[in-house]
């Protein structure tokens, strides 16, 4: 998590601050010096957040930690090591396997408990108040077909065509085919519902340490706090849309991309080049990054309402959330870049029919390192 965090921090200074975006720019050589910007980074991030995270173990057991320097420096520096070294293991499967090693060990933490929530969903629908092995099936199907739409989400593309124009130079004729600007219509990922989880709780936090003792606030904090409760889901249902927006107009720049199009004499048919472009895709991104903000924030409180409907916690989480979304991500990433190596090694692929379109980056690693 604390790699997750410098990663989106790395992100953002790149979108905001002129040397980060000068990084960029860089090719190879830039990426490097983010890259080890990022990892200094997720060393500073872990100390500062160990401390907080031995409190908050210590005071979900009061008294089971010792109370002395030693242990809480001790402490402190085998989380930063622990993280260090998890960060080491991730580069080096991302440098001698496929996909992205860090993804990929957050996929593997999250359905390591996939088996263990399985099956006590299952032994709780067995007994007589479960509803027995029907209900247990009906809500499998109920699974497999909402991570069939998450993938339809994830993949989800408006096609925007571009013509190039066509130069003869000498004997041969450059240019003057047609291409496709892709669109994703969940073109953020997992980090809105991760800035929105983040900042929801955030008031809650500010009450509890100030102790406010008033009666209406005390009951707006639980409100808010209630996982399953309508004021929290409705709460984050909204910054997700808010934040999809945001991390959308941050993430896609149309006058840049109607810029390079016409650097490169290309052109949207129908559309005058360079400001006419830049609106049009401007206008065409907002029209597909309304129903992708809506179903990411159904996405998000699908869980709660799992929960809500009688399927347990553990089980309830992988009805939706990041977990999902970041399960489907990293699989379709990891199974593009093995078709990949495969049909650039002259095999057929994994599929005899239709192939894996696109790269779903929709993990919050792959996000923060594009």
């Amino acid at each position: 998590m604390p790699y997750i965090t410098a990663s989106i921090i790395v992100q953002l200074l790149g979108m905001a601050v002129p040397y980060f975006q000068k990084m960029q720019k860089e090719g190879e050589s830039g990426r490097k010096r983010m890259n080890q910007i990022t990892r200094y980074l997720t060393v500073a991030v872990t100390a500062l957040q160990a401390p907080g995270y031995l409190a908050g173990a210590n005071q979900l057991a009061p008294g089971a930690l010792p109370d002395t320097s030693f242990f809480w420096v001790s402490s402190t520096i085998i989380l930063v090591a622990g993280t260090m070294f998890v960060m080491w293991l991730g580069e080096k499967i991302t440098d001698r396997g496929l996909g992205n090693g860090i993804s990929l060990i957050i996929m593997i933490g999250i359905i390591s408990r996939l088996p263990g929530a399985l099956l006590q969903e299952f032994n709780g629908r067995l007994t007589d108040a479960g509803g027995g092995l029907v209900v247990f099936l009906l809500e499998m199907v109920i699974l497999l077909l909402i991570i069939v739409t998450v993938i339809l989400l994830v993949q989800g593309t408006r096609r925007i065509p571009v013509q190039f124009a066509k130069k003869i130079i000498g004997n041969k004729q450059y240019g003057g085919n047609r291409n496709y600007i892709p669109l994703k219509v969940n073109a953020v990922g997992v980090m809105p519902i991760i800035f929105a989880q983040a900042i929801i709780l955030i008031p809650v936090y500010i009450i509890g340490y100030a102790q406010v003792e008033s009666a209406s606030i005390s009951g707006v904090s639980a409100a808010i706090a209630d996982y399953t409760g309508f004021w929290h889901n409705l709460f984050l249902a909204f910054l997700i849309i808010v934040f999809t927006y945001f991390y959308t107009a941050i993430m896609i720049n149309p006058n840049q991309m109607a810029e390079d199009m016409k650097k490169n004499g290309g052109f949207v048919p129908g559309i005058k080049p360079g400001k006419k472009t830049a609106e049009f895709i401007d206008a065409v991104m907002s029209r597909i990054t309304l129903p992708g903000a809506l179903f990411l924030a159904f996405v998000a409180i699908l869980p709660s309402i799992a929960q809500l409907a009688g399927v347990n916690s553990g089980f309830a989480q992988f009805f939706g959330g990041t977990s999902l979304l970041i399960l489907v991500g990293v699989v379709l990433d990891t199974l593009q870049q093995i078709e990949s190596y495969l049909l650039m090694r002259h095999y057929d692929g994994l599929m005899k029919s239709g192939r894996i379109k696109g790269r779903a980056t929709n993990s919050p690693v792959s996000m923060a390192q594009q």
